[in-house]
């Protein structure tokens, strides 16, 4: 027999088996090991090799699914958690917390703990790094802080494996943690390079530039890691083992995909913290007393950055189980507001700051 026909002949004896128990209703274990073992072995063994070398780095604390303190906040009394939303949100808390501070309120000191996401990192490691406050001391702040502020925000016109994970990002329909890894895949191809320094300025202007050390104790920020989908928590602990700097963890909790990052994280490239079902991650405070709370959206009605469902009014609900108070602020947006627009930066902080005026003395009074 040539070598010709061997091969035509192993090929046709290939074609007839499968024939043969397609007809039958029955497959054999090796043409199963063929068609599904080769994928699901390597998916097996790449998870268990992920596993062993990233066990100890302490920066991954899985989602809760049903009603738990949280080993962060137990023991506390008040904890304060700053949800995601953009350009204009990060300008809407700026007036805002303007506003709570002019009020009377010392929103620097009085939260114990703050959990941070997206603009939510931003702001909280602004305040507790006291960055803020020099910044509206330094700052004509509904003059010369929009300008400032929007210089550094304008985004690049999108290239095509931008469009790609943007597009993927915004075709999910729920949050599982295989969700995230196909959006985490489309984030670390994303050529988000134009964007970057804009981060840079960003996490420099609002973070003081801490760029070598995470420097309050009390700030977290959130994350997802691109590769594994599980969820990264940084506070100041875990980011001293992994050499984290406050501003990289406040860049990659905002590392929206398709627009800017992923972001390093110790060995872990990270992408916005909203991308998940949990995105303001209120289980984090689960156990404090009080948890003061403030969202874009009631996760329902407004703009998104994902369409991954956000549950957060049942994410509030489990927290209230484990015995917690909670004041919930709803900053919601305009009607067909665009999140990444820093034409909308002058509106948003007055927008925050005249909302300051509404909830300080209702805050006050939550957290008296």
């Amino acid at each position: 027999m040539t070598q010709s026909s061997r091969r035509n002949f192993f090929k046709t004896s290939a074609v007839g088996a499968v024939a043969i128990a397609g007809a039958s209703g029955v497959m054999t274990d090796s043409a199963r090991a063929q068609s599904v073992s080769p994928k699901s072995t390597i998916q097996s063994r790449a998870d268990e090799i992920s596993n062993q070398l990233f066990a100890n780095d302490g920066l991954v604390i899985p989602i809760a699914t049903k009603p738990t303190v949280s080993k962060l906040a137990k023991g506390l009394d008040r904890t304060m958690v700053l949800g995601g939303g953009g350009e204009y949100y990060i300008a809407w808390y700026c007036g805002f917390f303007h506003g709570l501070i002019e009020a009377g309120l010392d929103m620097v000191r009085l939260p114990e703990m703050v959990v941070g996401t997206s603009a939510g990192s931003y702001i909280g490691s602004s305040l507790l790094s006291g960055e803020f406050t020099r910044l509206r001391t330094e700052f004509d702040f509904f003059g010369k802080f929009p300008e400032i502020f929007a210089k550094i925000a304008p985004l690049a016109k999108p290239n095509l494996s931008q469009m790609r994970a943007n597009q993927i990002n915004m075709s999910a329909r729920d949050g599982s943690i295989e969700t995230r890894k196909v959006i985490g895949n489309a984030a670390l191809a994303a050529n988000n390079k134009l964007n970057g320094d804009r981060v840079e300025k960003l996490a420099a202007l609002l973070t003081g530039d801490s760029k070598t050390d995470w420097p309050t104790s009390r700030m977290y920020t959130t994350g997802i890691d691109c590769y594994t989908g599980e969820r990264i928590v940084v506070g100041q602990q875990t980011a001293r083992k992994n050499s984290i700097p406050l501003a990289h963890g406040a860049a990659a909790s905002s590392s929206l995909p398709g627009v800017a990052g992923p972001t390093l994280l110790g060995q872990r490239y990270v992408m916005d913290g909203g991308i998940c079902s949990n995105p303001a991650h209120v289980d984090l405070v689960a156990g404090s007393k009080r948890a003061l709370i403030i969202t874009l959206t009631d996760g329902v009605t407004g703009a998104i950055l994902t369409t991954i469902p956000h549950p957060v009014a049942q994410n509030i609900e489990d927290i209230k189980a484990t015995g917690t108070k909670v004041k919930w602020v709803v900053a919601g947006t305009p009607k067909g507001v665009d999140l990444l627009d820093p034409k909308q930066i002058a509106v948003a902080l007055r927008t925050g700051y005249d909302r300051a005026k509404v909830e300080a003395p209702k805050i006050k009074e939550f957290w008296a």
